[in-house]
Formats: C-alpha cells, structure tokens, sequence
C-alpha cells in the first residue's frame, strides 16, 4: 500500500510537469503570430499538428506494442526528453509555419510516450481502486496543459520564450522523476513477443468497444473547447467591449478546475460505478455544447465565466473513467497497447473538430458553430445507453 501510494503521487507529479508541453504554443500563440507573421488561424493548425504528432506515436507504439514489451517508466522518460527536445524547437529564430508545425508534431509523437504510459504504469499498480488512481492522473495532465496559460500570466513582463524554457525543463524533470522513483510494478505482465494485430484483437470484446466509443464521443468535444477557450473569452469581449478580461489567467483556470471534477469523478465512481458518473458527464457536458450560442449573449460576464468553468469541469470529468473501462475490459498482458491504440483513435477525432471549427470560424462570426461539439457526446451516449440496454436484457 506504501509503495502504491508513493508510485502514484510520482507519477501524478510527472504527468502533470511533463503534459505541460501540450500547450506550450497555445499560451504564447500572439507571439509566435507577431514573431514568424503567421496567419490568425494557425492556433489550430499547430493544436492540430501536436494531436496529429501524438495519433502517429501512439499508433506506432501500440503496433510495436512497446509500452507492454519494455518497462514503463524507461518509455515514459525516454520519450520526455524527446518531446522537451523538439519543444525547444519552437525558439529557433529562422522557423515559420511549416517548420513550428513540424517541431510540434514530433513534440506530440512523443507524447504519446508520456500520457498513454502514464495510465499503463498507475494500471500496473492497481487492480481496485483504479478509477480514483486515474481520476488524479488525468487531473493532473488537465494541469499541465493550462500550465502554460498561466506560465503565460506569470511572465508578461517577461519574453514569451520564458513559457517554452519553463515547459521544457519541466518535462525533462518529470522525465527524470519516473526513471528514478518508479519501479515497475506488482501487477505488471511483461508482453513476451511483438504482436502487430494486438491492438486490433480488443475491439473483439463488446464492453471494451462501448467503453472506447464512449471515449470517442468525448474526445470530439474535449480538445476543441480547450484550443478554443481563449477564443471563446475573447469573443465575448469582442460582443461586450466594456467586459474586459485577463485571457491568460482565466483560461488557465476554465481548464484547470477540470482537474478538480476528474478526482471528484474518481471518488465518486467508487460508490456509483465508473460508467454511471461517465455518462452523467458527458450528458452534462453535451448540454454545455448545445447552449453555448445562447450564452454569449448574457450581459452578465460572471455568469459566462460561471459557465465556461463548468463546462470545463464536466468536459473532462469522464476522462479518466473511460480510461478505467477500457484498462478494465482489456487482456492484461496487452493492456497498455489497448489504452495506447484508445488514445490514438480518440485523438484523430480531435483534429477532425478541431478543424472543423477552425474552418467554418474563418468565414463565419456565428457562435452557433460550437453546438457542433455536442455531436461528439450524443454518439457517446448512444453508445454507452446500447451498452447499458443489453445488460439489463442479459439480466432479465
């Protein structure tokens, strides 16, 4: 109990310092427009090359199964310094669209070394319990991705290169952090030989598939409304000009608070079952997505502030329980592979919508355009209600 107590506060720290790389152009995206002349919409674009960086190295890791065939927190800190490396890229003074777009997808490919591996190393060490070890593992990355929103708030006086150093060394520590202090552990089953169709082999299973679908429908919706929470602030003011709010800070803290709602969620499952409190949230949060519109038209910017954060909290309070379901419902010996291939599905998604609402934005004002996100949550709950239909038939 001492030792998992130990292991899953390291690799809470860990993710959180090193999923602050996610972000790292998100918080200076004004700068870097100004300093390379780049076009407004290239926010997305670089979000977009990050998720679409991180599908190739999840995809590549889960063919080559190689979270389950070497240890852990040797892929885990490798692939730290790999991605701090490429995020030092960013600073090169001859760069320009093509070139930050390319430091940013190697930076997401070896994500995928950091978030996916995170949840396999905390799975290792837990058979019960594992929704509230996630609920904090995931909380944390929610952290580390605003962290550079308020890195951003706390140097304003200070070069925006500030924010890419700080993110970069922070990585390299948690890097460290994992290698050092976390072992291998207990419930560990080492895959013997590479098995190119493992990660295909999972879907075979009914309640893995609703699980993943349900983690499908909420990834649509989750890294847009991130990408897009400056936007969404801004917007506001730009419909009331006498509102005028600290964009850096509060997008920080729209999207940090969810961290709070993921370990909520954590506990919470314990007593009313992980897909229960999974479906209320993302039931919540489709809710959010459907009136959204409506909210940019309130006078009041302490009631959308209100909004946003509670949106923020749902967005994500079914991450980490889907994550459980599907570590749950997959072959321990391929377990890791099966969280890996879930993330590299659910994050193709996000650059789907991501640029969706990228593109319908460059030739339209209408705030009617982030009710699409709600599409993602409703096929969710579709799937997860088919689940739920079919085990109440079972047991009638």
């Amino acid at each position: 109990m001492k030792q998992q107590s130990k292991a899953i506060k390291i690799i809470v720290v860990s993710q959180f310092l090193c999923t602050s790389l996610w972000f790292a152009t998100n918080g200076v995206i004004d700068n870097l427009v100004e300093r390379f002349q780049l076009y407004p919409e290239a926010l997305g674009h670089l979000t977009s090359a990050v998720q679409f960086g991180f599908i190739s190295g999840t995809l590549i890791y889960a063919i080559l199964n190689i979270v389950d065939r070497y240890s852990p927190s040797k892929v885990f800190f490798t692939s730290a310094l790999l991605s701090a490396t490429f995020n030092l890229g960013v600073l090169w003074e001859g760069n320009h669209l093509i070139s930050l777009l390319v430091f940013r997808f190697f930076t997401g490919f070896f994500l995928a070394g950091i978030y996916p591996v995170g949840m396999k190393i905390a799975a290792d060490y837990y058979k019960k319990g594992l929704g509230k070890s996630l609920g904090f593992l995931v909380g944390a990355l929610v952290l580390g991705t605003a962290l550079p929103h308020l890195l951003k708030d706390f140097t304003r006086t200070l070069p925006w290169q500030y924010v890419i150093f700080a993110t970069t060394s922070l990585s390299s520590v948690g890097g460290v952090l994992m290698l050092v202090w976390v072992p291998n552990g207990p419930f560990r089953k080492q895959g013997q030989k590479l098995n190119l169709f493992g990660f295909l082999n999972v879907f075979k299973n009914s309640k893995f598939r609703a699980s993943a679908f349900g983690y499908f429908g909420h990834m649509w919706e989750l890294y847009a409304f991130w990408a897009f929470t400056p936007i969404l602030l801004k917007t506001y003011h730009n419909l009331h000009p006498n509102v005028v709010f600290n964009i850096p800070l509060w997008s920080f803290v729209i999207i940090g608070l969810g961290g709070v709602s993921c370990i909520l969620g954590g506990y919470l499952s314990q007593t009313f079952g992980a897909k229960r409190i999974a479906f209320i949230a993302l039931f919540l949060s489709c809710i959010c997505c459907l009136i959204s519109p409506f909210m940019f038209q309130l006078e009041s910017e302490n009631i959308f502030i209100a909004f946003l954060i509670f949106w923020g909290m749902v967005v994500i309070a079914d991450s980490p329980l889907f994550s459980t379901l599907v570590a749950q419902n997959a072959p321990p010996e391929i377990k890791g592979t099966a969280l890996t291939i879930v993330n590299c599905i659910g994050f193709t998604i996000t650059i789907v919508s991501i640029q969706i609402l990228n593109n319908i934005k460059s030739f339209t004002s209408s705030n009617t355009i982030y009710a699409i996100l709600a599409i993602g949550p409703i096929l969710g709950l579709i799937a997860l209600q088919r689940k739920r239909k079919k085990a109440s038939q079972v047991q009638a």
